[in-house]
C-alpha cells in the first residue's frame, strides 16, 4: 500500500463487509495506491485471485508482486469484458472506490486541484482525449449551463456558462491559474467552494464518471455470484443516489410516474442506510468525510 499515493477510505469497514472468502475471486474496480486490494489479499488463500482496474497509468507503480493479482489498465465500465478476457465469468465480491486520489489531487500537471497552477486537464485516463481546458473552450453556453447546475450544483450556474463564453471568444482559458483569474469576478460565496465545485463538475464531465459508475452497476448482477457482494464507496450525492436505486432496483422509475413497472430484484441490501467515516477516520484524514459506503448482495 502506498500511502503517499492515496490513503484508503473506510478500509476496516469494507472489507468487513465483502465478508471475503479465502479462495474467492474478488475485483479492485479502483485500485490507486493499492489501499484496499492491500486488505484483501491478506484474507485471501494462495487459492483466492484478485483482480485490480485502474484507468491511471499512474497507479501501476503501486502493483505488489503477488501472484495472486491481476493489474488491468482500463476502466472499471469494461469489467465484464476484461475478466471474460482472462477467463473470468462471475467473482465472489467487487469494491468500488470513487474517490479521486490524493495523488491524483496532489500532482499540479494533472490540473484536479485548485490549489496548484497546472493545466486544465482533469483526466484519469491520460488517453482520452476530451480535457476541462477542452469542455471550457468548446461547449455551447446551454451545455455548460447544465453541466455546472447538474454536476457541481453551482449556484449561478448560467451566469457561468455565459461568462465563459463571452470571455473564450477573445481570450483562451489553459489552466487553472487562469480558469479562477476569469471568474472571479462572478464568483458567487466562498471562492474555495465555489472553485471546488466547479472543478467537480468538469471532472465528472472530461471522465464521464456517472457514465462509468451506471456501466459498472448495471454488469454486476451478471458479474456477480449468488451470494457475492458488492461495495461502493460514493463521494457526492449523484454517484450515491444512483448507487442506492440501483441496489433498491428503483433505477428508471423516475422516468415516467404514471408507470409502474415491476423490476427485478437482484441485490439484498447490507447496508439500509450509507456507513460514514468514524470521528477518528475523519480526524486522520479530512478527505473522507463526504465519503458514504454502500453494500448488495447478490440474490
Amino acid at each position: 500500500m502506498n500511502a503517499a499515493y492515496h490513503i484508503p477510505v473506510l478500509l476496516n469497514e469494507t472489507i468487513d463487509m465483502l465478508s471475503i472468502q479465502p479462495n474467492g475471486i474478488y475485483v479492485d474496480c479502483t485500485f490507486g495506491g493499492g489501499g484496499h486490494s492491500s486488505a484483501i489479499l491478506k484474507h485471501l488463500s494462495t487459492d483466492g485471485k484478485l483482480f485490480a482496474f485502474d484507468q491511471d497509468a499512474d497507479a501501476f507503480q503501486n502493483f505488489p508482486n503477488d501472484e495472486r493479482m491481476v493489474f488491468i489498465s482500463e476502466n472499471f465500465r469494461h469489467l465484464q469484458r476484461f475478466l471474460k478476457l482472462h477467463g473470468v465469468h462471475q467473482v465472489n465480491g467487487i469494491l468500488a472506490d470513487l474517490g479521486v486520489s490524493s495523488h491524483q489531487f496532489n500532482e499540479a500537471s494533472r490540473g484536479f486541484s485548485i490549489r496548484f497552477d497546472g493545466p486544465l486537464d482533469m483526466r484519469m485516463d491520460s488517453r482520452s482525449e476530451l480535457t476541462a481546458e477542452k469542455v471550457l473552450a468548446t461547449y455551447s453556453e446551454l451545455q455548460l449551463h447544465l453541466l455546472f447546475e447538474k454536476y457541481g450544483e453551482v449556484t449561478n450556474a448560467k451566469t457561468l456558462a455565459k461568462h465563459i463564453v463571452q470571455y473564450r471568444q477573445h481570450t483562451s482559458v489553459g489552466t487553472t491559474a487562469q480558469c479562477k483569474a476569469a471568474l472571479s469576478e462572478i464568483v458567487k460565496g466562498n471562492p474555495n467552494k465555489y472553485f471546488a465545485q466547479l472543478f467537480q463538475a468538469l471532472r465528472i464531465e472530461v471522465n464521464d464518471e456517472l457514465g462509468a459508475l451506471n456501466d459498472l452497476l448495471i454488469q454486476l448482477p451478471n458479474v456477480l455470484k449468488k451470494g457475492g457482494r458488492a461495495a461502493i464507496i460514493t463521494f457526492h450525492s449523484l454517484e450515491d443516489r444512483l448507487v442506492k436505486n440501483y441496489f433498491k432496483g428503483t433505477i428508471g422509475e423516475d422516468e415516467n410516474p404514471f408507470v409502474s413497472t415491476p423490476k427485478k430484484q437482484d441485490f439484498k441490501l447490507i447496508t439500509k442506510k450509507p456507513i460514514v467515516p468514524s470521528d477518528t477516520e475523519l480526524r486522520t484524514n479530512s478527505r473522507s468525510r463526504s465519503a458514504k459506503l454502500r453494500v448488495a448482495e447478490k440474490l
